[in-house]
Parts: structure tokens; sequence; C-alpha cells
């Protein structure tokens, strides 16, 4: 009989980031966009520190700085002449409010302080220069980073989007995915003739070319004149299997616009990507070019070739869900048993995001934790004999201790350079995942060996 665990109250190694460390990531991913946190000081130095390691870009919030005094009397003055002062040091075209937990705490009205300066801004003459200004709640203590994320989405299209004159374009919202896999999407919608818009694209914002001079807000991200035109597109696409059932950005543009939506999962792996592609030719009126029936038939070349080096290969698998949800669907299909996957996000439909993907490929269902942190998931993984882990950097410890590889994937990555140009998504994401993973366990087992080989 298994001992009962002892309980606690605190988080060890959280698997999940803060709420609006994501907002700050979205509207990141806008032109011309300020990320703004109503808060103190220290939240947005915690954010900038995750996001610079990861990215390797410098990245500006700004704050209204709350103190003491203001947990009393409130942080309205201080939001104020903060989006006074960004707009006139940044020019921004928007700036992205997000709240924090001392503001959602002691119960400030944001959208109530920025129709006041709103206001304020008119009466003295100056609303030709007053960007966009978006609010969202993103209280840390409610969510994770990908809740955070998707709410600025949500909040971006529910504050700018209007109902323009029908068009051809599609909207995509991908998700927190990394800057390499938002350029191979919009690839992939060129290449099918499409014109799509996605929301938000980090692709330039956050990892761009050297520049002899600084920008204080960098080129890219996806032009205001295409998020208030999204009420015209023919159809959205969303990508997350455990977004159903919860307000989003494509739910919104569905229900306000009457846009279609086409709600799937992370297209990582084989079969998810060919949903992908199926829904991206009804939309085209074309077949698959050419150039991806290539990287689909390479991949299975290689699923082939691989599997002699990772069939039956035991992997625990974290990070945000619906990534790890697209990371499960691969590794079904190439033969590693998944025996935990865990998430410190709590959708309520992660469980079944997972059986829905490794139906019928799996030998045994993988033990599923969402809502964990990483004592949590090391206590449950040490009995179940893993050989590698894939996740982000903060599983490192873990992977040390069992002596097995880790796969980096997701965000954040600290310990590695080149995280934001990892690939994840589609025929060419799932080929470059699986050479890592082949090239880790080869690399695993001839450091364990006494004498070394050199051929395989």
């Amino acid at each position: 009989m298994k001992t009962p665990r002892t309980p606690y109250v605190s988080t060890t190694n959280a698997c999940k980031l803060c709420k609006p460390l994501g907002a700050c990531l979205a509207f990141r991913g806008i032109a011309g966009a300020i990320p703004f946190l109503h808060g103190s000081q220290g939240c947005a130095t915690y954010m900038r520190r995750y996001i610079i390691s990861h990215f390797r870009e410098p990245m500006d919030i700004a704050s209204s700085s709350l103190g003491e005094k203001h947990a009393i009397y409130g942080g309205g003055p201080n939001l104020k002449q903060g989006l006074q002062n960004v707009m006139n040091k940044y020019g921004a075209g928007m700036i992205g409010v997000a709240t924090t937990c001392l503001t959602e705490t002691i119960g400030d009205d944001v959208p109530l302080l920025v129709k006041e300066f709103r206001q304020q801004m008119h009466e003295q003459g100056e609303t030709a220069e007053l960007p966009g200004i978006v609010t969202v709640s993103t209280p840390s203590y409610s969510g994770t980073h990908m809740e955070g994320f998707h709410a600025a989405v949500r909040a971006v299209v529910d504050q700018l989007a209007v109902n323009e004159e029908p068009s051809q374009a599609v909207n995509l919202f991908p998700g927190f995915v990394s800057c390499a896999d938002l350029r191979y999407l919009k690839e992939i919608l060129t290449d099918f003739g499409i014109y799509g818009v996605i929301l938000p694209d980090l692709s330039e914002t956050l990892d761009g070319p050297i520049l002899s001079d600084y920008e204080k807000i960098p080129a890219g991200g996806t032009p205001m004149i295409d998020i208030r035109a999204l009420g015209g597109a023919q159809a959205s696409l969303e990508f997350g299997r455990t977004l159903g059932g919860q307000p989003t950005a494509g739910t919104l543009m569905a229900e306000r616009f009457g846009v279609k939506l086409f709600q799937i999962g992370m297209p990582i792996g084989l079969r998810e990507t060919d949903l992908l592609f199926s829904i991206l030719e009804s939309l085209s009126g074309g077949p698959t070019p050419q150039k991806y029936d290539l990287e689909r038939g390479r991949l299975l070349d290689a699923y082939v070739d691989g599997h002699k080096y990772i069939f039956g290969k035991r992997a625990v698998v974290y990070g945000e869900e619906d990534l790890v949800v697209g990371l499960t669907a691969l590794l079904a299909e190439i033969g590693v048993q998944p025996v935990l996957c865990a998430s410190g996000g709590q959708s309520g439909h992660f469980k079944e995001a997972i059986a829905a993907v490794t139906a019928d490929l799996l030998p045994e269902p993988p033990v599923v934790r969402e809502g964990v942190d990483f004592f949590e998931i090391a206590e449950e993984a040490e009995g179940l004999a893993p050989d590698l882990l894939i996740g982000h950097s903060k599983g490192q410890r873990l992977a040390r201790k069992l002596e097995v590889p880790l796969i980096r994937v997701g965000f954040p990555i600290h310990d590695r350079f080149g995280g934001q140009r990892i690939l994840h998504l589609g025929y060419r994401g799932a080929q470059e995942l699986l050479d890592r993973i082949v090239n880790a366990m080869i690399a695993k087992k001839q450091e364990d060996l006494e004498v070394g080989y050199g051929y395989m």
C-alpha cells in the first residue's frame, strides 16, 4: 500500500509563472505597444529578468511603481502619471495595462481610472496624441502566465477589434510559441496564399536583428490596423486543446462578429500538424504546397530511422498545458512512453486533452497531474523510472538528480542559448524535436558505457 503523502502548504519551485508576465509577453507582440504593470516596481523588474534571460533581447515594462501608502490610498494617481510618462517618453501606439496582486487586492478599478485619464487628456486638448490603452485583469494568485497571456490577447480583441468589411483574411491565435514557430507559421500561411493576421507576433519584437541604435519600441508585432480589422476575417484559427469552454479571443470573434472558429491542438507532431494543414487547404481552396509534403515525407522517414533508438523509452513531460499536450502527441507517435504529464496550469481539460492525443497509441496511459510544482513532479517521477525529461530549464535539477537527459523546450530556457529559436510546430518542428530526442538517447548511452562507440 502506498504511504499517504504528508500534506504541505508551500509551493516548491512552481511549474508556472505569474499571470501578468504572460500579459506583458502578449502585449509585446503588438506593433508600437508598451506593456505597463499597475503595481510595484519589483513586479516589472522580476518579469523583465525572466523574459530577457530567455530571449536575450531588451524588454521594457512600464510600472506605476506603487509603494506602501498606495496600498491604503489607492494607486490611481500613480497609474495616470505613469501613462503620461510612457506617452511622453516612448510615443507608444498602444499601452497594455495589466494588473498585479497588489492592485487587485486593494480593489483599484483600472478601466475606470483609464476612462478618467482619457477624460483629463480630453480636457487638456491632448486626445490627438492619446494611444490605444487596453486593460486586463491579471492577479498572479488567480492563474498562470498562460492564462494571463490568453486574457491579454482576448482583451486586445475585445477593446480594439471592429466589424470591418468581409475579407479573405484568417486570424491566427497561436498562443505562446517561440519566435521560430511564429516565423514558420507566417511562412506556411504565405505559401498557402492566405493573408494571415497572427496575434500576438513576437517573432521580431523579441528576436530582432542587431541595430546600431537602440530602439525604445522594437520594430515588428501585429499592426494595429490588422487588429482593428479582425472582425472581417473569413475564419479564426486558435491553438489549444485545453481552451475548450473558456472565453478566448477566438470565441469572442465568433460570438461578436460571426467569424468561424477552428480551435485545434498545438500542431506538434504528425497528426496534429495534418489537422492544421487540412484546415488550411479548406480555407485557401488549394492543396498543400509540395515543400510541406516533402517535409512530411522526410519526417515519416525519420520516424522509421530513429525508432530503434527511442522505442519504449519513458519520458516525463512538463510545462504549459497545451505545449505538454502537443509534445505528448509527438512522443506517442515516435514510440516513447510518456509516464508523467505535468503542468502548473489548472484548466480542468488537461487530462482529457492528453487522452485525446494518445488514444490507440500507447500501451498504458500516462499519469497526468495539473496544478503541481516541481516538488510534486519529482516525488511522482522518482517512482516511474524515466529515461528522459522534456520541458523548460526549471527541470534541470530534477534531471540531474535522476541522471537522465533534459530536452529543453518552451519557456523559460535560462541555462542554454537560443531558446527563442527552438522550433516546435509543424512537420519541421517535429523533425527538429525528434532529432534532439534521438541524439540525447544516443549520447546518454555513450556516456554510460565504460567503452564508448563511434558508430551506431
